[in-house]
């Protein structure tokens, strides 16, 4: 009989604990992270941001280099990545996203290139400039996996 008494008054003293450290987290303010992915595709002619949440179907928020600057030259620039990713952070931030997850792409395939054009790296570190926390940075360019064969022939381009 006792040792059940002890017990009781072991489980109500940890629910008391619990319900104590919760109170103190909603006294300190901490906010609910929610998360969302970016998913950056820069070539060496444009670059684009694109969030969307977790499963990838609705879109929070997109932009491409043509919303930034008037030359088309420049659509690839890192000053245009800047200001495209501080203008998709901003509606993400609106919309209530705080973290993100980054997916690079580059345009990849069996004949493109397989690195990222010179936009990708200034969209990552604008998105992390305007307030958005950074999970998780991967690569998303596809990469054949010996599909179509490439040109020049059995000696090769000469």
């Amino acid at each position: 009989m006792t040792e059940e008494k002890t017990e009781k008054k072991e489980v109500l003293k940890k629910k008391a604990e619990t319900e104590i450290a919760e109170d103190k987290d909603e006294k300190e303010g901490k906010k609910k992270i929610k998360w969302g992915v970016a998913h950056i595709y820069s070539s060496y002619n444009n670059t684009m941001i694109h969030i969307t949440d977790l499963t990838g179907a609705e879109t929070i928020a997109r932009i491409s280099g043509g919303h930034v600057v008037k030359s088309s030259r420049l659509e690839s620039s890192p000053a245009a990545a800047m200001a495209m990713a501080k203008k998709v952070a901003e509606e993400a931030i609106a919309k209530g996203i705080s973290a993100i997850h980054i997916k690079v792409r580059a345009p990849g395939g069996h004949n493109g290139p397989r690195n990222p054009g010179s936009g990708a790296q200034p969209s990552i570190r604008g998105l992390a400039r305007a307030g958005l926390r950074i999970g998780v940075i991967e690569d998303a360019t596809p990469v054949p996996h010996n599909g179509c064969r490439k040109a020049g022939g059995k000696r090769g381009r000469r």
